[in-house]
């Protein structure tokens, strides 16, 4: 008799969990998601006026941006550097980053410290730290709206 009501204890058991198993209909499951986080995030892009010429840009998604975008639209009167480069304090600091990226590439706009917004319009190596916050997009005519003196450029969301 023991026997037979572990054989009824186990047929039981194995019922209710057949049960349980129907229960879940095929629609409730749902495979995981591995796209990175980066493929279902919008693009911001931002444009860059000097003088009568403009520029599109496209923005990281990292915190620093998330601070510069809140004080858009922002015109800074830019200074000449190194021949390579337009640079502007700004008046508060942003979060940071940094990282050296080896190449600076034409275009580039990066934050240098915690304040000091770069423009380069030329590539070159650095040894140099900045927080990334966006690339000119096109760069046509860039170095010669920049020009070698210091210049107004204003910066506002697409």
């Amino acid at each position: 008799m023991n026997g037979s009501i572990k054989t009824i204890a186990f047929l039981l058991t194995s019922l209710f969990c057949l049960q349980l198993l129907a229960c879940i209909q095929k629609n409730d499951f749902q495979p995981m998601n591995y796209q990175s986080e980066t493929e279902n995030i919008d693009i911001i892009k931002l444009i860059i006026t000097i003088g009568t010429s403009s520029f599109s840009a496209t923005l990281q998604n990292n915190a620093t941006v998330g601070d510069f975008i809140e004080r858009l639209p922002l015109t800074l009167t830019m200074n000449e550097l190194n021949n390579n480069e337009k640079y502007a304090d700004l008046e508060e600091s942003l979060p940071t980053n940094a990282s050296n990226p080896g190449t600076i590439q034409n275009g580039d706009l990066m934050l240098y410290g915690s304040n000091t917004l770069v423009l380069f319009y030329k590539s070159f190596s650095t040894s140099y730290n900045y927080t990334k916050i966006g690339e000119i997009t096109d760069l046509e005519g860039l170095a010669e709206a920049l020009g070698s003196a210091d210049v107004a450029v204003r910066f506002e969301l697409e």
